[in-house]
């Protein structure tokens, strides 16, 4: 059984002959305090970001787009871009396209 006594920053429990007496100064109690608080922030922080990422993890992605396929759009046009090769290279633009 102990007895802490916050004013005097003591703490006295009963040893096996006396009594023990822990004390302490202001300054390492504010050096605990600001890292109680360090911690619970980070912590925080922790928490706020597994939440996150539980989240991203829980969506689903559209099953059309994968990495590494490219679908083109409807209104394409393809343009060779040399006639004279035989290999066939070809872009595709757009058909939609301004004439500006």
């Amino acid at each position: 059984m102990a007895v802490p006594n916050y004013t005097y920053l003591k703490l006295k429990m009963l040893g096996p002959s006396s009594v023990i007496m822990v004390e302490s100064t202001y300054e390492h109690v504010y050096d605990c305090d600001i890292e109680c608080i360090e911690y619970v922030e980070a912590l925080a922080e922790a928490k706020t970001l597994i939440a996150h990422l539980d989240q991203l993890s829980g969506e689903v992605p559209d099953s059309k787009r994968r990495a590494g396929a490219f679908e083109p759009a409807e209104t394409t046009k393809l343009i060779p871009i040399d006639p004279t090769c035989p290999d066939n290279r070809a872009l595709r633009i757009s058909a939609s396209l301004d004439i500006k």
